[in-house]
């Protein structure tokens, strides 16, 4: 038994490996006519990590919260050359590439700096700009730090990732602490968890001129031009596109737009951006969480017990070759499900499934919770049917009952009621993991947190503000949960 369950793992497992180079191949033939797909489609998706002011970052705008900064002018300059919208897809910085050669996105634009080791899985148009890195301290530390190498027996944090995260790793004897939002790093550094945190000047600029409590000091990090530069990304082999983009790059260059118009704009929005920074200001995007929230966990309940009751009666099922090939499936299924990461799951789903099927981030990621949760409901169910006292089964077959009518109508309302806090602990539990899909850009909870903090430069008060949400969601449904348990007791 063993040694089958082992190889049916590994099939899995291999035909996974396969899936991201198979698309990865598909997209490299149809790559010569990139610019024609995009000019036909209509739209240009651009992604981007909007917690790098002034590259790209979020501000409220009439009310609203908006993606802004000197990259965004850049793509929006791009659309309008290839003569189609712009659409702005956002996710962490680390699934960036990814994204890009799932096809998720069309092109990145996101600060990235073209280097070799990128150069080889993207294409890149020419650097439309020419930058630095500085470390960012507390004001209170300026005297202790210098430059990167005054963090001998410090910690140094970066966005994973980045040029400047492998700059700390290989030019400096500091601890490097990689994180994958630039707001996130900011909050490591007031709260001392890192000595300082290295990022591109034009960023620690804006961080520094927006937070009087810190202050950027030179990194001295030993860079080549490439990873200094910025430039923007496209899938391997879109030579007809990046040709037809580096016209608009070009032209951006020999203009000076960056310093003259797109750096100072994105300048006007940080200080405009910090005149409300109260938290009920941004209730709008708080409740946009938590609607979003709700959706995911309320329909990943839904199908997570449908897909839970079929597993456990596929895991036990008996009888001929057919019923027991099921219950193989379903048992594997569950082990494998319960065996890997949910992160992980939903990547694949979002990145892994979107080679084949474009889902959108919201539908992928319920899929992949409820997939998730039906491996757990199942064996919370088949525990509930296995409680059942078999003297029921035989009564309502003597009865003359058959097997469906007996598990519809005996045995399953009974395993229900023996298995129902299980099940409350469970919804319970994905409103919290509801949080992991804010990796794939939905505005759940998390996400919009980190909005506002990127929005404000408030690291702390948006935590609390969700934790206290999290615990009003997860506190009224407990109590839901429990009334519903005790009219059940009473029945």
């Amino acid at each position: 038994m063993k040694k089958r369950f082992g190889w049916f793992l590994a099939i899995i497992v291999a035909l996974i490996m396969t899936v991201i180079p198979l698309g990865q191949t598909q997209h490299a033939q149809a790559a010569d006519n990139s610019l024609e797909q995009i000019q036909k489609k209509g739209v240009l998706v651009m992604g981007t990590s909007p917690d790098y002011p002034p590259y790209e970052f979020q501000a409220t705008v009439n009310g609203k919260s908006k993606i802004v900064g000197m990259d965004v002018q850049i793509g929006k300059q791009v659309a309008k050359d290839l003569g189609v919208k712009l659409k702005i897809k956002s996710m962490s910085f680390d699934s960036l590439l990814v994204a890009l050669q799932t096809g998720k996105v069309d092109m990145i634009i996101s600060g990235m700096n073209p280097t070799p080791s990128r150069r080889k899985n993207v294409d890149f148009t020419h650097v439309y700009y020419q930058g630095g890195y500085d470390i960012v301290i507390n004001k209170t530390d300026k005297g202790k730090y210098k430059n990167k190498n005054s963090f001998k027996n410090g910690t140094l944090g970066a966005q994973t990732g980045t040029t400047q995260y492998n700059a700390v790793k290989n030019q400096t004897t500091a601890k490097a602490k990689g994180m994958t939002s630039q707001s996130d790093l900011i909050l490591a550094l007031q709260s001392h968890k890192v000595d300082g945190v290295a990022m591109e000047k034009p960023s620690a600029e804006a961080y520094v001129a927006n937070n009087k409590s810190l202050v950027a000091i030179p990194s001295d990090f030993n860079m080549s031009s490439s990873a200094t530069s910025s430039a923007i990304a496209f899938r391997k082999g879109s030579t007809s596109l990046v040709n037809k983009v580096n016209k608009t790059v070009d032209r951006i260059k020999k203009q000076n737009l960056v310093k003259k118009q797109y750096l100072p704009a994105a300048g006007k929005y940080l200080k405009t951006n910090t005149v409300n920074t109260s938290m009920g200001h941004y209730w709008k995007a708080f409740a946009t969480g938590i609607e979003y929230t709700l959706i995911i966990t309320v329909c990943s309940v839904f199908f997570g017990f449908i897909i839970g009751i079929l597993l456990a009666l596929a895991r036990m099922a008996k009888g001929n070759p057919l019923k027991t090939a099921i219950r193989w499936l379903a048992t594997a299924y569950v082990e494998f499900i319960r065996g890997t990461p949910m992160m992980v799951q939903v990547m694949f789903v979002y990145f892994g499934l979107g080679l084949f099927v474009n889902l959108p981030a919201l539908t992928s990621g319920i899929i992949a919770i409820s997939l998730n949760s039906g491996a757990y409901v199942a064996e919370y169910i088949r525990g509930g049917i296995n409680s059942v006292d078999v003297g029921q089964t035989e009564a309502a077959r003597s009865l003359g009952m058959s097997n469906g009518e007996t598990m519809r109508y005996v045995v399953l309302p009974q395993a229900l009621k023996n298995i129902w806090p299980s099940l409350g602990n469970e919804f319970i539990t994905l409103i919290k993991d509801s949080s992991i899909v804010s990796i794939i850009g939905v505005t759940e909870l998390i996400y919009q947190s980190n909005i506002v903090r990127s929005d404000t430069y408030r690291g702390v008060a948006p935590i609390v503000v969700i934790m206290v949400l999290y615990f009003i969601l997860t506190f009224t449904a407990s109590r839901i949960l429990n009334y519903f348990e005790r009219r059940m007791q009473h029945d």
